[in-house]
């Protein structure tokens, strides 16, 4: 990963590297006189504090009528967003970007739509802010109540996903929140068109641009000053692949909320109905390969290694899936499907793309102990008849999410009824699973009193 420690090391970086910095490119994108990013950075983050501070008391109808007015503004404004997208793509082909990372840069109008549509879902829920968790009243007569309150400024770092973009800045103005956004160089143009967007709505609308700021013109030295403003930034949220995460996790100072890589599983049980198990799995793998909640990785258990698994690798293998097995998964392959040998890697290993590793196990335990073992904590599916098994995978699997019966396309904000997400957390603290309205606050304590003094 290429960052800078300053402006020089930009300036001499490749021409590739300057580009993703923001330094200026033969094709004029980019700024000409880039601000020292650390300065520049606690200087936009000091504005987004200050618009916080009015946004933190916003009723509910005010906040839902900006929501509502992105969402019409996004589709009125689709040409343009539309073309920053196809530039960007036309320069991530010139690249030679994956065919998985031009999946999650693509925009079309009906991705747009579905983000507008994102946003009206968003005034259906209801606001977190004030909303009281627990409270009571102590013998002295003291009134204590833990209520929902903004985080402040929340900064997102993220690769080639501009409908995170609207995502991040949706839930966050729900949520009471002002955000500052590093996008990545592959949508650098997708970014800056639904950024200028947004904040022009905001214009209209009488409330602070600032609610909504890209810091993509610092590109990756700005991202590393976004993670180290620790007193200016409040939470960063990273979404991406394993090495942008790491990276945020490993380099800040500020607290992270740690979203995950999907290296998800799909065990089909002795019990399963194989005719739901087989569509299952191939909308797990198929129905949209570049996203986190795909599966990487079947387990199949012995007893169908002759019934049903010649049937998914010939199923899968005709969908254009890359199969990668071990022994008696190439073993049961039929007659013209190429199961290659899985080596160790492939067990660890998150495809994003239509390749998966299949194994076969004796038992409910071997495949809960492969888990454990190369599971990335996001989401882990069973196919099963048998309520009893069902309960020991539920009870087993140490993920975010635990799919019985369904495929794990279903870990999504959207798809729980949460409205968009900024990120499936993976970790423990703070937020797991797909992250909504409600982890997107924090709690303060208020106690009402009359005149009680501690004895």
């Amino acid at each position: 990963m290429f960052i800078p420690s300053d402006r020089e090391a930009t300036l001499k970086a490749p021409p590739e590297a300057r580009a993703e910095a923001g330094a200026v490119t033969e094709d004029g994108v980019g700024p000409s006189d880039l601000a020292e990013p650390a300065a520049a950075v606690a200087e936009a983050a000091g504005r987004s504090r200050a618009a916080s501070r009015i946004l933190a008391g916003a009723s509910s109808g005010r906040k839902d009528a900006v929501l509502a007015a992105w969402a019409e503004a996004l589709v009125e404004d689709a040409p343009a967003i539309l073309e920053a997208n196809a530039e960007d793509r036309r320069v991530g082909r010139r690249a030679g970007s994956t065919d998985g990372l031009l999946d999650r840069l693509e925009l079309t109008e009906a991705r747009l739509v579905d983000c507008a549509d994102g946003l009206r879902a968003l005034i259906g829920l209801p606001d977190p802010v004030g909303q009281v968790v627990r409270g009571s009243t102590l013998a002295n007569g003291l009134r204590l109540r833990q209520v929902r309150v903004p985080l402040g400024v929340v900064g997102m770092i993220y690769e080639a996903r501009p409908n995170v973009t609207v995502d991040a800045a949706g839930l966050a103005f729900k949520s009471g929140n002002a955000c500052l956004l590093r996008g990545g160089g592959a949508a650098r143009r997708s970014n800056a068109a639904i950024v200028a967007t947004l904040r022009r709505t905001l214009a209209e609308l009488a409330w602070p641009v600032d609610l909504v700021q890209t810091i993509d013109p610092w590109g990756r030295p700005g991202a590393v000053a976004l993670m180290r403003a620790r007193g200016l930034v409040d939470v960063v949220i990273p979404r991406g692949g394993a090495d942008l995460i790491a990276t945020v996790v490993e380099q800040a100072t500020v607290p992270v909320i740690e979203t995950g890589v999907g290296n998800v599983h799909l065990y089909v049980d002795a019990s399963a109905d194989l005719d739901m198990a087989l569509p299952i799995l191939l909308n797990a793998k198929t129905q949209r390969v570049s996203v986190c909640n795909a599966a990487e990785t079947l387990l199949v258990h012995a007893d169908l290694a002759q019934t049903f698994l010649p049937t998914a690798l010939a199923g899968l293998a005709q969908a254009g899936v890359v199969l990668h097995g071990d022994d008696r998964a190439r073993a049961a392959a039929p007659a013209g499907v190429e199961v290659q040998p899985a080596q160790p890697v492939d067990w660890a290993t998150e495809y994003l793309a239509l390749e998966i590793a299949v194994r076969v196990v004796d038992s409910l335990a071997e495949a809960l102990e492969h888990i454990r073992t190369w599971s990335s904590g996001h989401t882990e599916a069973i196919v099963t008849s048998d309520l009893a098994a069902a309960q020991r995978f539920v009870d087993g699997v140490d993920s975010a999410a635990v799919m019985v019966n369904a495929s794990t396309r279903f870990t999504d904000g959207g798809q729980f009824g949460l409205g968009a997400e900024v990120g499936i957390s993976t970790q423990k603290l703070h937020a797991r699973g797909p992250m909504g309205l409600a982890e997107l606050t924090t709690t303060k304590w208020i106690v009402w009193g009359q005149g009680q003094i501690r004895p």
